[in-house]
């Protein structure tokens, strides 16, 4: 196990498997990083933190709309290539 910035830690998949109940207390209060041959592999978050993540803010519609493009007044052709020819 060890400490990185704001209260996150490194764990090996063996600590990891030992102290589960240590991780997840960890986890509410920061992500938990779980290595594998001292390379990261995953990362536990808490529920509420996860529901953050993937919770949608907003359509696409309202995205695109709020884009700093949309006044730029963008000039786009389209190819004239005509279909190719494929023996079936």
């Amino acid at each position: 196990m060890r400490a990185s910035e704001g209260g996150e830690m490194s764990w090996t998949v063996a600590s990891a498997k030992a102290k589960l109940s240590e991780v997840m207390d960890r986890a509410q209060s920061a992500p938990q990083t779980i290595t594998r041959n001292g390379k990261p592999s995953v990362v536990v978050v808490s529920a509420e933190e996860w529901q953050r993540k993937i919770t949608r803010k907003g359509s696409l519609a309202e995205f695109l709309l709020a884009s700093p493009l949309r006044s730029a007044e963008l000039e786009s052709e389209r190819q004239k290539d005509g279909p190719r020819d494929l023996r079936l």
